[in-house]
């Protein structure tokens, strides 16, 4: 990607950690020495010296994000960050993240690297899922989400079995029987979809991960399907009203009786600071391979 001159830095913190806020007050104070421009959410600009703005204004106003908060803060952001494709820095308040890369004592060498251009950044790709409802001509969008780690159909709390019939490229894919479904990007390979069995994805590979949610036939096993495939998944079990579909793991939304869903590879991608420790590093600490 071009990189975009740097004036402004946006940062977002996981406010209900002090460590986050004292760091992010400190980058404030450093990047003003380096007469960058430092924006946040008022309420976190208030606490770290930043210039407020409106979280949903963030995204647009700033040439670089850092986050300071693990992955979950970090998927927040990605959502919003649209079609301007702002780069994210993210920085770890604990170990290394799959996706927040860089500890704590590292920001500031990770940030001075960024500054002067010596980085590299991964396009990760994100899903964009519509709840439908009607067929053919008079079928319409009620609610689109967009996701970078994963959508999964599923009873919610009620944890009963659901059949759901799914089309991949237009086609009659499979009829799952199953507690439930996972739509994974490479980059959510690691969250959800691992523990449903699905394989690790390397981050820049072009596909979708499909893992059933244990599946009552022990051939549904998880599948690797290509990125440009547009699924419809229509769930067939009585309670339909049941089915609760959840992006990323922190947005949720409520399927009507004759609603069905689409996914699809979203138009844009999300652009991710790459840090200085290998994915194959981050994956031995993480999965504990030792």
């Amino acid at each position: 990607m071009n990189k975009r001159p740097l004036k402004t830095v946006g940062i977002v913190v996981k406010r209900d950690r002090q460590e986050a806020l004292d760091l992010g007050g400190t980058l404030t104070g450093w990047l003003r020495d380096k007469r960058k421009n430092v924006i946040a959410e008022p309420a976190v600009a208030e606490v770290i010296g930043a210039d407020p703005i409106a979280h949903e204004e963030l995204a647009r106003h700033a040439d670089l994000i850092v986050v300071l908060g693990g992955d979950g803060t970090l998927l927040g952001v990605a959502r919003k960050v649209g079609k301007r494709e702002t780069p994210i820095l993210g920085i770890n308040l604990g170990g290394l993240g799959f996706l927040t890369e860089a500890s704590t004592s590292e920001a500031k060498q990770a940030l001075e690297r960024v500054l002067v251009g010596d980085y590299e950044t991964d396009r990760r790709i994100m899903l964009e899922a519509d709840i439908c409802r009607g067929t053919g001509r008079s079928a319409e969008v009620t609610q689109h989400f967009l996701a970078l780690n994963d959508v999964v159909l599923n009873k919610g709390p009620l944890g009963r079995m659901m059949q759901l019939e799914v089309t991949a490229d237009g086609e009659r894919f499979c009829e799952y029987r199953a507690d439930g479904l996972i739509i994974s990007t490479p980059t959510g390979s690691t969250a959800y979809a691992l523990s449903a069995g699905g394989p690790i994805v390397y981050p820049s590979l072009e596909v979708l991960v499909l893992a059933p949610i244990c599946p009552h036939t022990l051939s549904n096993r998880p599948v690797v399907l290509p990125d440009s495939f547009e699924f419809e998944i229509h769930v067939k079990t009585p309670d339909h009203d049941a089915t609760v579909l959840t992006i990323d793991g922190q947005e949720t939304a409520n399927l009507g009786d004759s609603d069905y869903v689409k996914i699809r590879r979203g138009r844009y991608a999300v652009v991710l600071i790459r840090s200085i420790h290998p994915y194959f590093e981050i994956w031995r600490d993480k999965l504990h391979w030792g």
